[in-house]
Order: C-alpha cells, then structure tokens, then sequence
C-alpha cells in the first residue's frame, strides 16, 4: 500500500526516547511541527527542560531498561521511537543494548503501541555479521528484535549522517580544517552513502504514519556514493579551503585510527571508534523503498555538498539545535551534586572563593553563562590546555568539546570537559566534569546581589575523592588552585566590569 497510510495525518500520540541526544532533540519538534503529541522517556528530565520544546512536551522519568518505567512511558501511546544507542558504555553494551530493546518491544506490545520507529546504523551486504564492529553487530541485532516482535517496525538503516552538530561532520570537519596534509588509515578508500539530518528527520517523521501492515526495514541515505577521501576533498571545496593532500597508509587499524582521530578532533576516542571501524565495509543503499511511504520532493534527499553547505552555515551563524556531546559520554560520571553539607558520602574537599564586582548582576551573569569554548576559562590558559590533552591521551573528552552556542547554556549541554548540571538563569552556572578523574567534580559560578545591593561573585569547586588515589589527586594539585580558581574568579570579576562600561560584547581577558 503506497501514500501515508491509514492514519493520514492524524494527531497521533508519539513516546521519544533519546530526547537529549542528537537526533532526538531535532526530531521532537519536527514532531510537534507535523502536529503530533509528544512525550519524552528520560533518565534525567531535567536536561530536557531549557529546550524550546520542553513546555509543549510531556516528560517522564524511566530507562529503557527498567520495564515498570517503559510501561508508564507506554500508556496511551501510539508511536514510539527508539534512539538510544549503548555506544561505548562498556564491555558489555551489548548485552545493554539487546536487554533494553527486548523490554521496549515486549512493553509497547503490551500497551498497544502501534508501531516502533527505530534509527540503526546501515550494514554492509554479504559480510557475515561476526565480522562487523561490535557496535554495528549491536544495532543491526537491535533492530531484528524490533521486527521479529508482535508490534510493526520501522527500522531505518543509515550510514553517515551529515549535519550541523553530528558527530560524522565534526569529525570530517576537523580532519579537513586542521591537517592540509594527512597520513589516513586505508578505509578512506571506502565507499559510503551520508545522508543529510534533514532527510533523517524527515523518513523519522514520515514513518510515524505507514500502514500498519508496513513492518520492515528501509535504508536511507543521499543522492551520492563517496569513499571518505572523496568526502573530505569535497569539504575543503565547499569551505573554500585549498585541496587537502591524502596519503593513506594501511598500518592504521580501526583502534589506532580512533586514537588519531581523537587527539585531533573534539571525538573522544571511545566515539570515534565506533564511527571509523564502520568504515572498513562499503555501506551503501541496496534499496530507496521508503520513498513509496514518505515520499521524496524535488531535490530530496539533499546533495552531499548541500547538506555540507546548511551545517556549515548552522555552525558560522551559531544556530546548532544539537550536538553529539548533547548525550552523557561514554564513561563520565552521572552521579548528582551532593546537596548535603555534611554528605554522608564521604570525604568533599571544597575550593571557595567570592568578590566584589563593579557591575550589576546582569553584566556578571553574561560573563559567566559565556565561559569556556572560544572565549576560554578566564585562568591560566596552559594550565587549562595541558590538563585537556592530558585527558585526551587517556581516552578522555579534553577540551576540543567546546560550546554548542557560544553565548547561551541549557541543562544538559556540553561546556569543553565539562557538562551544565543545571543553571538557573541570571544567578546559578553549576557544572559537572567530565574529565578523567580519580572521584567527582563540580564547579559552581553565582552572580548575587548582597544585602546593600552591590554585586557579587561566589564560585565553588568541589571534588568527592574515590579511594587514596583520589585523595592524593586532590592534594597535588591543590597547590595550582589559587592560581587556576584564583586567577578564574579575578578576571571573571575583571571581565565583568569591562563588560559593563562597553555593553553588548564579552570582553576578553589576558591573566
């Protein structure tokens, strides 16, 4: 049966999982736009709640692991998709990934959920699915789940995804900018088929209303067919750089060119390897069925060097809806900033600090929420920079993560090896880290206002040490602390201050 299907445009009632991911939160409000209800199924709603969408949705808590908690999300619902990816949680994510999408089939079974929408990853044809990467192997089993269950399908199959903020762009991105001359692994030679977000978006959308008797997998991907050489020399034509020279060599192994990849681009390495090792098989389209049940407008789906072109234009004019580093990395601490004083947890050594500042509230409060990524972190700029590649070379995120939006912060966002735990606006900056460490940390920014009305800066690092190691961390480098935390509240007060006599820009700071 071709067209839309039997439910039309009906206002149907959509369950998202992944909301705080990169693909989720685009396709949340391309779902309300197309007239849906939706409601989100969330660890931690609170990311959710600085997005623009967040008072037109309705947000529950719950995994997709812990069936009571899927059930509840489930009621009344009459779509739900599934983008969550286990990517890099460790050894055994995949194990995770098949118990999650058990509990979600058998659940909306239950519920009477019409259909599952999910995004999986397009594997190449003809090879035995023991020689894919653990993390292909993962998601094609994880959508066979989804089809053999009793609740019709929609397993969308897609390569690359190219688009302002994914991590695929930002990993081609920076391999172009950054080297005009590059030794590359061998599966630069591989041919793959990227697709633009826009057109994921859309087959996500448009899936929402098939037949019910539709109950398959589709791949999707772009009008052109391009080995990663190609993808890149088509980067730097339509960034206006100078043609890249491209050596590939063939000693580099997936592992190895993951690690290569992460000290040069802001992908962590434990990301990386997943995106590289899907390059060793040609992945492309066997088939554009999908285009019977959403169908395709002129010009759809976009040309690669268009796609290329519009996340160009998001990321130099500051408009990225979402990033990759929108979801929990691989690997960092989720644990909650201790509200107790006195934590019953443990040892929390504290670094506290406060100032006077010679401008309001606001002006503060502008310097604050705008820390990090270009504008840096207002304190010995080395320091901060070999503690990043530190972090890098042990498999963390460093600092390359930098900002999605170079002024403004939401819960949940990225901030260089740093995630925003929460924020109140005008008043409160708490953040989370995320780099490789031997405990918990969290640094907080306020701006307040005294009891005679003058401005003032508190800022408070704190860190909950796990074993001797973690105590013996804090105390080495408690030394550097007035000159890192010191020199941080000085010229943020100092920033402040020069704001405020020149209002409408950020001032930069030379400690």
């Amino acid at each position: 049966m071709d067209g839309q299907g039997q439910q039309g445009t009906a206002r149907l009632r959509c369950l998202v999982t992944g909301a705080s991911g990169y693909i989720g939160g685009r396709l949340v409000p391309d779902l309300l736009e197309a007239g849906h209800r939706v409601r989100c199924l969330a660890r931690s709603p609170g990311k959710l709640r600085d997005h623009p969408w967040a008072p037109h949705v309705e947000t529950v808590r719950g995994d997709v692991t812990d069936a009571a908690s899927v059930a509840e999300a489930m009621d009344g619902i009459d779509v739900a998709y599934y983008l969550v990816h286990a990517l890099g949680t460790g050894a055994h994510f995949e194990d995770t990934d098949r118990r999650a999408a058990e509990v979600f089939a058998a659940q909306a079974h239950a519920a009477g959920v019409g259909r599952i929408v999910y995004l999986g990853g397009l594997t190449p044809r003809g090879v035995p699915e023991r020689s894919l990467s653990p993390h292909l192997r993962s998601r094609a089993e994880v959508g066979r789940i989804f089809l053999e269950a009793p609740v019709p399908a929609t397993v969308l199959r897609a390569a690359v995804v190219i688009g302002s903020g994914s991590a695929s762009f930002e990993m081609l991105r920076y391999l172009t900018e950054r080297l005009p001359v590059m030794v590359t692994p061998s599966w630069v030679h591989t041919r793959t088929q990227p697709i633009a977000v826009r057109d994921v978006l859309r087959y996500l959308v448009g899936s929402a209303t098939m037949p019910a008797d539709v109950d398959r997998a589709f791949d999707i991907g772009g009008p052109d067919v391009l080995t990663y050489r190609d993808m890149m020399r088509r980067y730097a034509e339509v960034a206006g750089l100078r043609q890249r020279m491209i050596i590939p060599v063939p000693v580099l192994t997936p592992g190895l060119s993951s690690h290569w990849v992460g000290l040069v681009t802001p992908v962590p390495a434990s990301i990386a390897r997943p995106l590289t090792e899907s390059l060793r098989h040609e992945v492309v389209c066997h088939e554009h069925d999908i285009a019977r049940y959403v169908p395709d407008s002129p010009g759809r789906p976009l040309p690669f060097d268009t796609a290329l072109a519009l996340a160009l234009r998001r990321v130099r004019e500051a408009q990225v809806a979402t990033r990759w580093s929108s979801a929990s990395v691989p690997g960092a601490p989720s644990d909650p900033l201790p509200t107790d004083p006195d934590w019953a947890g443990g040892s929390l050594y504290r670094d506290e600090r406060q100032r006077p500042v010679a401008a309001s509230q606001q002006a503060l409060w502008k310097v604050i929420e705008s820390i990090g990524g270009d504008t840096g972190w207002y304190s010995f700029s080395l320091a901060w920079a070999v503690r990043g590649r530190l972090d890098r070379i042990v498999g963390g995120v460093g600092l390359r993560r930098g900002r999605r939006d170079a002024e403004h912060l939401r819960v949940g966002d990225s901030l260089d090896f740093w995630r925003v735990e929460e924020i109140e606006h005008g008043r409160l900056l708490r953040l989370r880290a995320e780099m490789r460490l031997p405990g918990l940390a969290w640094l907080e920014m306020r701006a307040e206002t005294d009891a005679e009305g003058r401005t003032r800066y508190r800022q408070r690092a704190l860190f909950h040490p796990r074993g001797l190691l973690g105590h013996a961390y804090w105390w080495a480098v408690s030394p550097f602390h007035a000159l890192v935390f010191g020199g941080m509240a000085r010229n943020i007060v100092r920033a402040a201050a020069k704001g405020a006599s020149t209002p409408g820009r950020v001032p930069e700071v030379t400690p």
